[in-house]
């Protein structure tokens, strides 16, 4: 019963997702419906929280748009997104940000891990 399970999974779960953590700022390509067509909306922001596994696998991404916190949660393998680019990867000490929701300003940027090239 559970090889039947993984091979149903299997089938759904993307490929292309690239490797990122909690701390990460992402720009997810997403689709959205209006009427009777669709297209492209970008949704660029900080990646608070990564939970679960497999093709249950959920994301919480958080950005300031007008001055405002908007969060989305969002599954990793949903049809709903067509591309995930990793726009720069972030220095944190945790696996949940959840405490930058009560920051603001300076104290609510996370830091760009430096890397040697």
């Amino acid at each position: 019963m559970d090889s039947i399970i993984h091979k149903i999974e299997a089938s759904f779960k993307k490929a292309n997702i690239p490797t990122f953590k909690a701390g990460d700022k992402l720009k997810l390509h997403l689709k959205v419906k209006e009427g009777t067509s669709e297209r492209v909306q970008i949704f660029e922001g900080d990646v608070i929280a990564r939970q679960g596994a497999g093709i249950s696998e959920n994301i919480i991404i958080r950005k300031i748009s007008n001055g405002v916190g908007v969060e989305k949660t969002l599954c990793l393998h949903s049809p709903n997104i067509e591309k995930i680019e990793v726009v720069k990867i972030g220095k944190v000490r945790r696996a949940k940000l959840y405490y930058i929701r009560h920051r603001v300003g300076k104290t609510a940027k996370i830091v760009e891990k430096k890397t040697s090239q």
